[in-house]
């Protein structure tokens, strides 16, 4: 396995830190330790083009046909080393020195993968020859615009036996903001449909990213129609775990980069206040 220099730290997510294919390794703020990364798209091809989205090179498409013998080959090497070798000692800051998860995210949307139920069979059959801890997740990071694929829905399944659960892109609930964040046409109908879907199948949070554009927050009108979508969907019942709030961290490799900027603090703990009224668990990453 590749050695890396320097310590990881929360605004380096690069892919190829371990010098393989599909598997890389983060410090993540969100998860609170190490994250094991896989990475079903090193084609940097992505169905969404968000503009604050740090891979480069970024164009529209799937993932690639999936090597699942080097995929599992991979994912074995690396935690072999991160539970019995020194990585953790001389790679990792003190206080994140835990394995917390494993991520499906990578440079583009891990769902595009035809290989996708297969990708979660084999993480099941590899994790379970290591004494990983009990709480250790399967996270899945995704737009959520696949969902309703038969077999992403049965990777979904699989998911959750694997103490699995779901991280779905929610950024804006208007079509202007859609398009002008995420570059998508997705209606707000099959959002609410496949958020549904997800939360039956597998715990399910939605993770929404806040920043300023030209140097202005959301609107109001933005984050009312947010407050207003997601209490419908809690009076129809979606089963929703919380949503997870975060800000910028990592530079922009998209073309809106330099006007990208963090909201305030002040600006992200008031608008989590606001949806945690709702009744939902917030965990803000500013």
């Amino acid at each position: 396995m590749q050695r890396t220099s320097k310590l990881l730290n929360i605004v380096d997510h690069s892919r190829d830190n371990a010098g393989m294919t599909y598997i890389y390794p983060v410090v993540s703020r969100r998860a609170g330790g190490v994250s094991v990364g896989v990475n079903l798209n090193p084609n940097n091809a992505c169905n969404w083009r968000c503009i604050y989205c740090q891979v480069p090179e970024l164009k529209r498409g799937a993932a690639p046909v999936i090597d699942l013998a080097r995929l599992a080959a991979e994912l074995r090497t690396f935690l072999q080393e991160i539970l019995h070798g020194s990585f953790m000692q001389t790679q990792v800051p003190a206080e994140a020195r835990r394995i917390n998860d494993i991520a499906l995210s990578g440079n583009g949307e891990p769902t595009s993968a035809r290989e996708f139920e297969q990708v979660i069979d084999l993480i099941g059959q590899v994790t379970r020859d290591f004494d990983l801890p009990r709480e250790l997740k399967l996270v899945l990071i995704t737009n959520g615009s696949l969902i309703d694929r038969h077999n992403v829905q049965a990777g979904l399944r699989r998911m959750a036996e694997l103490n699995g659960e779901v991280w779905f892109k929610l950024d804006s609930v208007t079509r202007a903001g859609r398009q002008r964040i995420n570059n998508t046409r997705m209606s707000l109908q099959r959002m609410r449909d496949n958020l549904r879907l997800a939360g039956s199948l597998c715990p399910t949070w939605l993770q929404t990213c806040v920043f300023q554009v030209d140097g202005i927050p959301p609107v109001e009108a933005e984050t009312s129609a947010y407050l207003e979508f997601v209490t419908e969907l809690l009076r129809e019942n979606v089963p929703l775990q919380g949503v997870l709030l975060y800000g910028l961290a990592r530079p922009s490799m998209q073309p809106e980069a330099p006007r990208l900027t963090k909201v305030s603090q002040a600006w992200m703990e008031s608008f989590g206040a606001e949806i945690q009224a709702l009744g939902l668990t917030v965990k803000l990453s500013p």
